[in-house]
């Protein structure tokens, strides 16, 4: 199929972007790497009026240390960009190794950051990395900006808290607690498929191997990634053994409410949920801690 008509503009500016979407509120699409919006477009699910073409805008694709050992990235960094940056892989290891699974490698070199954040996939990685790696969003409209963070951003399937007039311009990684430890584990039904569900974790583990603090984020089991408190709190104090994994485990599968569809019932997302968590929780164990 194709799109239904509609007017492209391409700024070269975020001024000029700012202005074009503050002009034309909710009859305009961005149009970042358009791995998402075209196929939406071709089946006629999306008809904007007007496409607002980001490309030209050079200072967005920009990948920048941080004072604190983090990342600032720019909305219109590509995938690909992450998936091959030294300076992703010395300070973010998690995110340069977790990118790959996204796709194939052309839907990487096209596909953007910002783009897949603002797309809001509940089974898309970049999402459940930025919830779990406590990321913050800078979001700008004409004549101002605020910065929403990670569990704030997303709302609901496809759906986040950016209004039609505004536009995510940056991602702000901070760095993990150090040392640190992660593992990432997802299953789908090809390589390059969304996942059916997968999961994200971290540890922080003191010279005795006890859990000082962990993360664990859940993808593809709601209507966007899910941070597991409770299998957070099983794992706080231990040693994080097979027994303590599995509890954490039967934690998630517990918390989890997942819908059903063609591609998976509820039940195998809630079972499926627990076994990614103990598989990414026997990954981190097993990696060498982090510490830039």
């Amino acid at each position: 199929m194709k799109p239904a008509k509609f007017d492209y503009h391409s700024p070269q500016s975020r001024s000029e972007a700012l202005e074009l979407l503050a002009e034309h509120g909710d009859d305009a699409k961005i149009l970042a790497g358009g791995q998402s919006l075209m196929p939406l477009m071709n089946m006629r699910l999306v008809r904007p009026g007007v496409v607002v073409d980001i490309n030209g805008i050079g200072d967005l694709t920009q990948i920048t240390p941080e004072q604190d050992g983090g990342l600032s990235v720019g909305a219109l960094t590509r995938q690909r960009q992450i998936e091959h940056s030294s300076l992703v892989r010395e300070r973010l290891p998690l995110l340069a190794e977790a990118v790959p699974n996204i796709g194939h490698f052309q839907i990487r070199n096209r596909g953007t950051v910002g783009g897949s954040l603002a797309h809001a996939d509940p089974a898309a990685e970049i999402p459940a990395l930025s919830l779990t790696l406590n990321a913050e969003f800078i979001v700008a409209k004409k004549g101002s900006e605020r910065v929403v963070n990670a569990e704030e951003f997303f709302v609901t399937h496809l759906t986040t808290v950016l209004e039609p007039d505004e536009m995510l311009t940056q991602v702000r990684f901070p760095s993990p607690p150090q040392p640190w430890q992660w593992g990432f584990q997802e299953v789908c039904r090809r390589a390059g498929d969304f996942a059916l569900v997968g999961a994200v974790a971290m540890l922080q583990l003191d010279a005795n191997g006890v859990c000082r603090d962990s993360r664990i984020t859940i993808f593809g089991a709601g209507g966007t990634p899910l941070r597991m408190r409770t299998a957070e709190g099983i794992l706080q104090g231990s040693q994080v053994d097979a027994d303590v994994r599995q509890q954490a485990a039967e934690a998630v599968s517990r918390a989890l409410d997942p819908i059903s569809d063609i591609h998976a019932s509820a039940e195998y997302r809630k079972d499926v949920g627990g076994v990614m968590v103990r598989r990414a929780l026997e990954q981190a164990l097993a990696a060498s801690p982090v510490n830039p």
